[in-house]
């Protein structure tokens, strides 16, 4: 992944955090520049922390069938809304179904980026 790739894909994110905000009640991003900070740091968090989690929960997404993944994802993105970045999640449902949308979001938009290359 180059340069320029990597920029995409955060503006995209970006793109694809301001879109489920609008969708989610309880989920609030202030403006495109917290959603580009809030980008930055969820991806950061899911590059650094998240396989660390995903390993320690390997019992539960075992018993779960991996719906337990699910969860890790809602609470990292409830973490990083603790941080002032001008996103706010008001809550675990909020977080779960804001978690949920996103990544559809977030897969969606980078695929039809991936199409017209």
């Amino acid at each position: 992944m180059d340069g320029l790739d990597l920029i995409v894909r955060w503006v995209l994110n970006a793109l694809a955090l301001l879109a489920t905000s609008r969708l989610i009640p309880g989920l609030v991003v202030r403006d495109f520049v917290a959603a580009l900070w809030a980008a930055a740091v969820i991806g950061i968090v899911n590059a650094t922390i998240r396989p660390v989690l995903l390993f320690l929960t390997l019992p539960l997404r075992f018993l779960t069938l991996g719906l337990f993944t699910l969860v890790v994802n809602a609470l990292l993105l409830w973490a990083v809304s603790t941080l002032p970045l001008g996103f706010e999640v008001q809550g675990f449902g909020a977080a779960f179904w804001g978690a949920i949308v996103l990544s559809a979001i977030s897969a969606i938009l980078t695929s039809l980026v991936k199409r017209r290359r």
